[in-house]
């Protein structure tokens, strides 16, 4: 076993017992352990980490945690993110997911999704993979992920545009809220038949889903989900 001192960002100390939330503290670690393992063994999952240190000195998450190590972790931040996110939301984000995807950003769901799928898509798709169940990230699999905290969809979306930088990418209204495939533009008279009387006589503008074929226009719950998305954006830049 080796002791060392740890401390976290006050962003982290929502994971840790909270008899470690306080400041510095010395941690046991089994033997052999990463920091990887340390960290993640204290409550905190890999994917919630920015840099670290050991002894003033960078270190990455593979590192063995040696005795009197004294280890400094910091939280994640948008500055880590290297090209423009897409996210998997799990099975209890169905809500985030429809918001991200009003936004225009590409955002797998499915509420029949297993972990190990999400795992698989993760790695293979490059994806951010949002969810609450912490244990979850923790999975090596799982190299960008985010504990959502937020418990209602328009916080969730508040939290998630802050923490990703996502109102400059932001293209409302791009993409199929179903398949979460990019709309393409359509003429009036290639949807007509599957317009409602109302929608055809009050609309000229349509887009529509090439892969569930699903039409969009611009009618009161455009303005409304607008409207939520303003409000959103607007608390996170």
């Amino acid at each position: 076993m080796a002791t060392a001192v740890f401390r976290f960002d006050e962003a982290l100390k929502q994971f840790l017992p909270k008899s470690c939330r306080g400041g510095p503290f010395e941690y046991g670690c089994a033997r052999a352990a990463t920091l990887k393992n340390a960290i993640e063994a204290l409550g905190v999952p890999h994917t919630e980490t920015g840099a670290i240190t050991v002894n003033g000195e960078p270190a990455t998450l593979q590192r063995a945690v040696r005795e009197g190590d004294v280890v400094q972790v910091f939280a994640w931040d948008a500055s880590q993110l290297r090209d423009e996110p897409v996210f998997l939301a799990d099975a209890h984000l169905g809500g985030l997911a429809r918001f991200l995807r009003m936004l225009g950003f590409d955002t797998l769901h499915e509420n029949a999704m297993s972990d190990a799928a999400i795992r698989r898509l993760a790695r293979e798709e490059g994806r951010i993979v949002l969810t609450r169940d912490r244990e979850l990230l923790k999975c090596a699999d799982i190299v960008r992920g985010a504990f959502v905290r937020a418990q209602k969809a328009e916080a969730q979306l508040r939290e998630v545009a802050g923490r990703y930088a996502l109102v400059p990418l932001a293209r409302p209204f791009t993409r199929c809220l179903e398949c979460n495939l990019p709309l393409a533009a359509a003429e009036k008279h290639e949807v007509l038949e599957r317009l409602p009387e109302s929608v055809s006589r009050l609309h000229e503008s349509f887009m529509r889903c090439p892969g569930c074929q699903r039409v969009y226009w611009r009618g009161s719950h455009y303005a409304r989900m607008q409207a939520a998305l303003g409000r959103a954006l607007t608390a996170a830049s």
